[in-house]
Parts: structure tokens; sequence; C-alpha cells
């Protein structure tokens, strides 16, 4: 066996900066030359453990500003709904990481999102994401009804009947403004004609 430091994290192995003994195979042939890890000698321990701190640190604190970005945000997802309010498939983490990312602008590991299961049903829902250990801000997933072509092709429908009718109203209030027009016309005429007719019989006279 022998010591090493990791510079990486590797999968169910260590994360970076952690100290391990590993079998002398595993580290001369994968580790050290993938520069995964180094051999753990004293002064480089400390030194590797020194830097470690503060790469915690920073981590800490980048995670804790980007947990204020996270917590109390909303997102609203549609889906396809059977019986019971039952979705026709599921909304996954990678999906609410999607969604995240296009509404609001956040990028998020699908990993980092906590979701027991996916979810399947219509409703509001309180989701976890973990950026740290002891940092984990909530959001709220909304899950709604998603339109159908059918519902959309009559709404739209009934946008175009709706639309017809105020064409025809304006058309008919255009028509009665110009029968107004006609009568005022011919009433001044009839005026006209009345007032010739008094000074033709006037000239008789």
């Amino acid at each position: 066996m022998m010591k090493v430091i990791f510079l990486q994290d590797v999968a169910k192995v260590a994360q970076a900066g952690e100290i391990k003994e590993v079998a002398d195979g595993y580290g001369r042939n994968f580790l050290i030359p993938q520069k995964l890890a180094i051999l753990a000698r004293p002064g480089v321990v400390v030194v590797e453990l020194e830097r470690r701190k503060k790469v915690l640190a920073q981590a800490q604190a980048e995670a804790a500003n980007l947990a204020s970005e996270f917590e109390g945000k909303e997102i609203v997802l549609k889906a396809r709904v059977g019986a019971e309010e039952r979705l026709y498939g599921s909304i996954t983490s990678a999906d609410i990481a999607e969604e995240l990312q296009s509404s609001l602008g956040l990028t998020i590991d699908k990993r980092k999102i906590e979701l027991a299961e996916p979810i399947r049903q219509l409703g509001s829902y309180e989701v976890a994401i973990r950026l740290a250990k002891d940092i984990v801000p909530k959001i709220k997933v909304v899950i709604t009804e998603e339109e159908t072509v059918k519902e959309a092709a009559g709404a739209k429908g009934k946008k175009a009947v709706e639309g017809k009718k105020v064409t025809k109203a304006k058309e008919k209030r255009k028509e009665t403004v110009k029968e107004a027009a006609g009568a005022k016309g011919k009433k001044a005429v009839e005026g006209k004609e009345v007032t010739k007719a008094k000074g033709k019989k006037k000239e008789t006279g």
C-alpha cells in the first residue's frame, strides 16, 4: 500500500485534497501517471493540507453566494396530463436543471438537485439543491398542465371568430355613419329645394 494526496476528485475513491492509502499498482500505474494524485511525502502533506484549506474556504464562499441566487426562486414546468392529474412521463432533476438555465439563467449540475424520485403529478413542490455539505438552498417547482394542440387550435379559432365579429361591428358602424351622412346630405338638398321653391313663389307673386 502507498499513501497519496488526491489532486482531483476520483469517483467513489476520494475527493481532491484527501490523503488516502491505495494499492501500489493503482497509485503508480494509474493515479500518479494521470496526475490525479501525488505521493504523500511529509513536506508535501503540510503544503497540500494548507492549500486544501484555502480551496475549501473559497468553495464555501462561492457556494454561499450561489445559494442566495437560488433560494426562494420559482420555476414552472408544463407537462401533458392524464387521469387524476397524473403526468404522461415525469419531471426529472435534469428537466429542473434545464428550466433553471432557460428561465432564470442559473446553471446547476443536475446531480446537486435533490429529488427523491421523478415528479409524476401536477402541483407545487419544494426542491433542495445541495451546493455544499451544509449549504442547501430550496426552490419552488410548479408543474402545470400543458395546453394540447386541440385546445390551442380551439383558442385560436375562438380568437379568429371574435376578430371577425369586431370587424363586422366596425363595418356596420361605418355603414350607419355613411347612411347618416347620406340622410343629412339628402335633407340638405331638400332644404335647398324648399328655399328655391319659396323664392320662385315670391317672384310669381
